[in-house]
């Protein structure tokens, strides 16, 4: 009897096993659900200090921009430049940018487009740049006809026909329409997102864009 007791418990695993089974299943939960973006998010701990040195400015024309609360890095999206080839969004690294995604049909990204024009022409360099993709599918001679029309003469021409750019920001929760802008800093992080148009020249926005450039200037002594 005690033999064919001892046989019967021999069928379940010792505790230690199961223990070990169960710290396995919690660890691969970890890395699925948020282990990895724990790690990503390192990456962006600068942001957190950039975001929190911005969040006094974020009123008026730009009361409307949502700061990250976690911020992480970007997709490395691609899409096309002026001349066709393709560029990807860590060809910027290095540099802050307003990722605008706009579209002919669009009326809101038309009329915005002026203001993003006069940004990049008071404020583009090699620390700051305005990248506006066009995400046009049809009647691709459009964009760059409506640019020249309304005189764009500062922004360089980018675009992505096939809305890939689009749909991964959609799948990452970043966009929900048209116009939507994303502010990137120079780790690639995401800082802010605004959904709809904003006046992207005014005396707010450019406060906001000097405070960026300046937060993490070394501080002099007087």
């Amino acid at each position: 009897m005690t033999e064919q007791k001892d046989r019967s418990l021999s069928r379940f695993p010792s505790p230690l096993i199961s223990l070990a089974v169960l710290a396995a299943v919690l660890g691969f939960i970890y890395v699925m659900k948020g282990g990895h973006r724990n790690e990503t998010g390192a990456a962006c701990a600068s942001t957190r200090t950039v975001i929190s040195r911005l969040e006094p400015l974020v009123h008026g024309q730009i009361a409307a921009l949502a700061l990250s609360n976690a911020p992480q890095p970007m997709p490395d999206l691609t899409f096309a430049g002026a001349d066709g080839k393709t560029v990807k969004l860590s060809d910027f690294r290095g540099r802050d940018l307003l990722l605008n995604l706009w579209a002919t049909w669009c009326v809101p990204c038309r009329s915005e487009m002026p203001a993003l024009d006069r940004l990049e022409a008071k404020d583009g360099g090699p620390e700051f740049q305005v990248v506006a993709v066009n995400v046009d599918t049809a009647r691709l001679d459009r964009p760059k006809a409506f640019l020249r029309e309304i005189g764009v003469k500062h922004l360089a021409f980018y675009a992505d026909s096939t809305a890939n750019v689009f749909e991964t920001l959609k799948e990452d929760g970043k966009v929900l329409g048209l116009p939507t802008t994303i502010l990137v800093d120079k780790n690639g992080c995401d800082i802010g997102t605004m959904a709809g148009p904003a006046k992207w020249d005014s005396p707010d926005a450019l406060a906001l864009f000097s405070r960026e450039e300046s937060a993490e200037a070394p501080q002099t002594k007087g």
